[in-house]
């Protein structure tokens, strides 16, 4: 069966994983067993991917990224040059904790910036935006714009990725006109 997808030769694909057409993965990157990667990504340089991990379609991984068992991107998620995720609250060199691995999603369309750290079991809402260098402890709502150290959230954002100011809890997009309105508990839906 002919490959639909792109590796570069340095690059290892595990046996066992699932890469889908029109996907491409470039200079030194490991792609490990059991992953499941969605159509029409691009995987960076230098990028690993351990066992187990979900990549929906049109993932934009940039270089030098860490992806852990344990974390699922859902459809159209940008990961930043050198952001990481961990899996393991506690780690120790000398314990083996594999059964304590937390889950961490990354849903539709959110991205995260350089540098940015990823503590596992907390997710990453729909459209969200984590700044760079930002080390997030604690779940992302959907359209939040996140930064610092922990990550707090400072603004929202449309799903193009501009800021969206909220007055009397409605919010139109300055740059593509969606609407957006804050409901009875602070979630942001679009109208």
């Amino acid at each position: 069966m002919e490959k639909t997808y792109f590796v570069h030769e340095s690059s290892y694909v595990d046996e066992g994983c699932k890469v889908g057409e029109g996907t491409k993965i470039w200079h030194f990157s490991h792609v490990m067993s059991g992953c499941t990667i969605g159509k029409k990504c691009n995987i960076g340089q230098n990028v690993v991917i351990s066992p187990g991990v979900t990549l929906g379609d049109g993932v934009k991984i940039q270089n030098n990224v860490s992806v852990y068992t344990g974390v699922v991107c859902e459809d159209g998620v940008f990961l930043g040059p050198s952001c990481v995720f961990t899996n393991v609250i506690n780690p120790r060199a000398f314990i083996e904790r594999k059964t304590e691995y937390r889950k961490t999603t990354v849903k539709k369309g959110a991205s995260i910036g350089a540098n940015a750290t990823i503590v596992c079991g907390h997710d990453i809402g729909r459209y969200a935006f984590v700044g760079a260098g930002s080390v997030v402890t604690k779940n992302v709502p959907d359209y939040a714009m996140v930064y610092g150290t922990p990550a707090r959230i400072r603004g929202y954002v449309c799903q193009c990725g501009e800021k969206i100011a909220f007055a009397d809890g409605r919010a139109t997009c300055s740059a593509c006109g969606k609407e957006y309105k804050m409901n009875e508990k602070s979630e942001v839906e679009e109208i």
